[in-house]
């Protein structure tokens, strides 16, 4: 049995698998039209095929969900994340499967695989400690007699929309919060990785029969546009959490809004690391290879663009391309490769597009810049000397490009930095503490993140994760991220004889 037969047999899946569970342990019957198919992009091989859900089971899943929403929203918080606790440890027991079945599936490199499933259990340890401290606030009355407070109520059943390039740690950053703040989750997984999916469904569906519990966590796999959009039409989703593209952002942020619902969006990033002349390369070498180069550059955090201080770009462009020359490209299930595939063909394209405008603006390539002649969608990583306001080095390319510019002011470098319509991840390479300290004022990164001595990519889930302007300005994973998945009630509790009103009305005396 191949690595790929045990993995799929390890995490409970099935040659054929069809595409929607409630969580009860139904998985639905169809096996109507065609199948949707899961393709290694390492080899161009079909992994498997999953028949996706129709309308109909969609309306299944949904009404399963409501349903156990009404119940699960009275068990105690702590109760709500011993469930994810659970989930947690068995995720630990399926770590090595279920980081191979990601590799397998997306491309990623093993180490990152795994990364990604150990963040989903890193998720699942905050979750549960969350789960004792969905706090409120008493506020001071200026009725006599009169005390206020205010408390947080589950907010109903949500729908989280996920893309490929982190196919089940996303998931986990708004699943396992949702669930302990008393919601019921149904998840929509990119079609590029439905195996995935299924894969951690079958872990829930486990877990969840082994507690007496059913419809908490839901799967929803479709690839047609149409059927997607009854989970963000539907007024019984009060929440719609989406991950992926700035253009269906939009569009879901619009469904979404002319039913008044909530959206948390997570959108592009061009993120962008600054090194000045104090700078420690070495350092900075390390941190941009990664940011860069892992995940083949489809990081939504991924290092788009570095401005480097004018009296050290000969020395740090040198440093660059040697690393890039010792980057191992190939199968990400072997050992010492550095850089796996692109997801698929279409992304080779955009690839090759992206560098077809660069030399068309005058753009040096450094190193790469070369779609590899192998099986597979490799490329390799590239680094090109840019200027910021290239329209090409304005959107966000998801591969291994690297746009590199210099500065010769700090405030020159923050504001080609910020000059860009998004505003996800940023860092800054510098031993000097007012710089820094710049960098980080109201004045410096215009980002939702902002580091200094470490690259752009990587973040701890204890941090509320995501973006300003065009990345979206939703937060998720750490910090106050839960409020997002509750409502927030104010209480007046009158404990006097007497009825004064606010604002010292008189009304009818």
């Amino acid at each position: 049995m191949n690595s790929i037969q045990t993995a799929l047999r390890d995490l409970g899946i099935q040659a054929v698998n069809s595409g929607g569970s409630t969580g009860s342990g139904w998985w639905s019957g169809r096996n109507d039209g065609s199948l949707l198919p899961s393709i290694n992009p390492s080899s161009g091989e079909q992994i498997a095929g999953v028949y996706p859900c129709s309308s109909d089971d969609y309306q299944r899943i949904l009404k399963e969900s409501v349903e156990a929403f009404r119940t699960w929203r009275l068990v105690p918080a702590p109760k709500r994340g011993e469930l994810v606790r659970l989930i947690g440890q068995a995720l630990r027991e399926k770590k090595d499967q279920l980081g191979t079945l990601v590799s397998l599936e997306v491309g990623k490199i093993k180490a990152e695989g795994d990364g990604e499933v150990q963040e989903m259990i890193d998720m699942a340890d905050l979750a549960v400690g969350q789960a004792r401290m969905l706090y409120g606030a008493t506020m001071q009355s200026e009725r006599p007699a009169h005390q206020m407070s205010e408390q947080w109520h589950p907010l109903g059943p949500i729908g989280v929309i996920t893309a490929f390039n982190f196919p089940v740690a996303v998931w986990a950053w708004n699943a396992f919060i949702a669930a302990i703040a008393g919601d019921t989750v149904i998840w929509k997984p990119s079609p590029k990785a439905p195996l995935c999916a299924i894969a951690v469904q079958n872990i829930c569906n486990r877990v969840m029969q082994q507690q007496g519990y059913t419809g908490i966590f839901s799967l929803f796999i479709t690839d047609q546009t149409n059927v997607a959009e009854l989970m963000v039409q539907d007024t019984r989703l009060p929440l719609i959490s989406f991950t992926g593209s700035v253009a269906v952002g939009r569009r879901v942020a619009s469904v979404v809004g002319q039913r008044l619902g909530r959206t948390l969006l997570e959108l592009s990033g061009n993120n962008a690391v600054i090194v000045d002349d104090t700078a420690d390369l070495d350092m900075a070498v390390r941190a941009v290879l990664f940011g860069a180069v892992g995940t083949a550059g489809q990081r939504c955090t991924t290092t788009r663009r570095l401005f480097v201080h004018e009296s050290r770009y000969e020395e740090l462009a040198s440093k660059l391309v040697k690393a890039y020359a010792q980057v191992r490209i190939g199968n990400p299930l072997e050992q010492d490769v550095l850089l796996g595939p692109l997801i698929d063909q279409a992304a080779i394209e955009s690839y090759r597009a992206a560098l077809d405008e660069v030399k068309k603006e005058g753009g040096e390539v450094l190193c790469g810049g070369h779609v590899l002649n192998r099986t597979g969608h490799f490329v390799e990583p590239t680094i090109v000397r840019a200027q910021n306001h290239w329209t090409i080095v304005q959107r966000e390319t998801f591969s291994p490009i690297l746009y590199v510019m210099t500065f010769r002011t700090i405030e020159e470098a923050i504001a080609m930095q910020n000059d860009v319509p998004q505003g996800l991840s940023s860092a800054m390479f510098s031993n000097d503490i007012r710089r820094t300290g710049q960098f980080l004022s109201a004045s410096g990164s215009d980002c939702g993140i902002a580091n200094i001595n470490i690259g752009t990519s990587g973040a701890e889930i204890g941090g509320a994760f995501g973006g300003e302007k065009e990345t979206g300005g939703g937060r998720e994973a750490g910090s106050d991220a839960w409020k997002a998945y509750m409502r927030r009630q104010t209480n007046t509790i009158n404990w006097g004889t007497d009825l004064p009103l606010a604002q010292g009305i008189k009304f009818g005396e």
